[in-house]
């Protein structure tokens, strides 16, 4: 029995597609492994939203390969659909599998044909119509919440953005197989995530009509899941109608997370996000009146082309004013082959970095600040592998009292903060 050793790169969804190649080369009779210490093939499932995201994947394929000589190395997810002939050029590459093919990886894999350096299994991602992925059984490691992923693909055209041209346009995952996946996952676990590339428009491709919250009602009535977790979604898909069903429902988390990019309007503009501050405002608004305990979260971008020192101030004043609990903080990073790298004025690197420091000290205050406002309450939370540690319901760890088995959902009360999280209260008190 071969082994295989697969390591995900990038956002959730690509964690989930990692799990369902885990899944797929299982049934193959493959034997998954959690080292590439002892794998026959090693499998990067790779992210390209950044420059420094290909570089970390050449140095990871060049230290497998030199450390691992005689594994077999094939590359696939979001790098390797945009750039296959760069990847099968490296050393140590046997396979190039794009995202328009990454459900035959096992099947490609077990054949074991065509023995040459450098094969490329690719095709032509704007044509895919479908969503196509292997169903999710469960995950591995130490990790407790798995990702599901019910949406691919993005059909916006964000000028910084690559994601479109590597993941093709949105495709939904049928309500039925996500309803049939999350019903086998509850079996095992207390809490899943939804994921997707676009999540807020899953549905949108489906002649059934529903909508993201649709999808909701229908798990929450029809399957026996503790929890779900709703991952990013865009904000005009943050509708009022979904932001009350999550504050409603106690079996979906108080977490609520819309990316924002920036908080300048002429920013916003140019990145071709369509909304403005204001209405994001809104959205934000909505949430924190309907659940004032929730986790609010935003994914910010500095440094993006032609970006002023009072456009960066508009952002960091924007941000000031919001409820945010947490920022997600990225340097622009230029892409081949989208709008925003044509159109020149690259904003110095060192000031990007300086910029992204100053958000990233902002997003730790806001996170110290709604942390100490949790003293003194409870909050359910879901126990996580690591040891004598749990997860909110409002997406915060809390210290354990004492140790938990993994995947129980419990109420904890909070009696202070720590470093980087919560601290149970101690039902015995040293005296």
């Amino acid at each position: 029995m071969k082994r295989v050793f697969v390591q995900s790169f990038g956002c959730r969804a690509s964690q989930a597609d990692g799990a369902a190649i885990e899944a797929a080369l299982e049934d193959e009779s493959f034997a998954v492994v959690r080292s590439a210490a002892s794998a026959d093939v090693v499998v990067l499932n790779t992210c390209t939203v950044t420059a420094s995201a290909d570089v970390d994947t050449r140095r990871m394929i060049r230290g497998f390969h030199r450390d691992y000589p005689d594994a077999e190395i094939l590359v696939t997810g979001c790098y390797a659909q945009r750039a296959p002939q760069e990847l099968a050029a490296l050393d140590g590459v046997r396979w190039v599998v794009g995202n328009t093919h990454k459900t035959q990886i096992a099947q490609l894999v077990s054949q074991g044909v065509e023995e040459y350096h450098g094969q490329i299994v690719s095709g032509d991602i704007a044509q895919e119509t479908a969503f196509r992925a292997t169903p999710v059984r469960g995950i591995r490691g130490d990790r407790t919440r798995p990702n599901l992923k019910i949406q691919d693909g993005c059909s916006n055209r964000c000028s910084f953005c690559i994601i479109p041209a590597v993941r093709g346009r949105s495709r939904s995952a049928t309500a039925e197989s996500v309803i049939e996946q999350v019903r086998n996952l509850a079996r095992n676990y207390s809490e899943v995530v939804l994921s997707g590339i676009n999540l807020g428009r899953w549905g949108r491709d489906l002649e059934s009509g529903l909508r993201l919250v649709d999808l909701l009602r229908a798990l929450l009535r029809e399957t026996a899941i503790r929890r779900l977790r709703v991952s990013s979604v865009e904000p005009m898909d943050w509708s009022s109608e979904l932001l009350e069903l999550i504050a409603r429902e106690t079996r979906l988390a108080q977490h609520v997370h819309l990316p924002m990019q920036s908080g300048s309007d002429a920013v916003l503009k140019r990145m071709f996000r369509k909304y403005r501050t204001r209405h994001y405002a809104t959205r934000l608004q909505l949430a924190r009146s309907l659940m004032p305990d929730a986790a609010i979260g935003a994914d910010v971008m500095t440094g993006f082309p032609a970006e002023t020192d009072k456009e960066f101030r508009e952002t960091v004043d924007f941000i000031e004013a919001q409820p945010f609990t947490y920022l997600h903080v990225f340097t622009y990073s230029e892409r081949p082959g989208t709008h925003a790298a044509e159109q020149g004025s690259a904003v110095p690197l060192p000031v990007r970095h300086e910029r992204t420091h100053i958000l990233r000290e902002l997003s730790a205050r806001k996170q110290r600040e709604f942390r100490s406002r949790m003293i003194g309450k409870s909050l359910s939370a879901v126990t996580l592998e690591r040891p004598r540690t749990a997860l909110t319901t409002n997406f915060l760890n809390v210290e354990l009292a004492h140790g938990r088995a993994p995947n129980e959902l419990l109420d904890i009360p909070i009696s202070g903060v720590t470093e980087a999280g919560l601290l149970e209260a101690n039902p015995f008190p040293i005296l």
